[in-house]
């Protein structure tokens, strides 16, 4: 099992186990969720994982990421890739946190550690987007070093892209 570690933060690889822990919202033995995780939105991350584990194998190391902070081993969020790199070496990324844990930083931390990992393997291009009114996670993408690169009416999208730095 991958851990990626930053100052603040370990990045825990999501295993079938785990997930199913996740979707059902009941912690394993041994590890502590801050209050509101997992969110809707990190039980339907649980959910895409192992419906990928269960057609195609775990995407493992291109799977998700438990975000928990390295103080006291509390589970704030999650951080991951939809899937695997495609034949062109992109990825796209998605992560969250709980309510409480935002404001701090860690959801830069965690996606320039996410960024760092993809890239040391091989990865040539990482996607993401925000909804147009959440400006919080527009600005973590930011603050990691993607870049806007297009819009429509719900969404914003961003894009890390190694392979123009070649050029």
């Amino acid at each position: 099992m991958n851990v990626i570690r930053t100052p603040r933060l370990s990045l825990h690889e999501m295993t079938p186990a785990y997930a199913r822990h996740v979707v059902a919202g009941t912690p394993a033995d041994g590890v502590r969720w801050a209050p509101g995780y997992p969110s809707p939105g990190e039980q339907r991350a649980a959910a895409r994982f192992l419906a990928t584990c269960a057609d195609t194998g775990d995407p493992s190391p291109f799977g998700s990421y438990a975000i928990r902070l390295r103080a006291d081993g509390a589970v704030i969020g999650g951080a991951g890739f939809h899937a695997a790199p495609d034949e062109r070496g992109s990825v796209t990324i998605g992560y969250g946190l709980v309510e409480s844990a935002r404001g701090n930083g860690y959801a830069s931390e965690a996606l320039r550690a996410l960024l760092r990992f993809a890239r040391q393997r091989g990865v040539a291009r990482v996607l993401g987007d925000a909804d147009v009114g959440n400006v919080a996670s527009q600005h973590v993408m930011t603050a990691a070093g993607m870049r806007l690169v297009g819009e429509d009416a719900s969404l914003r999208y961003y894009l890390v892209d190694w392979t123009e730095a070649r050029r």
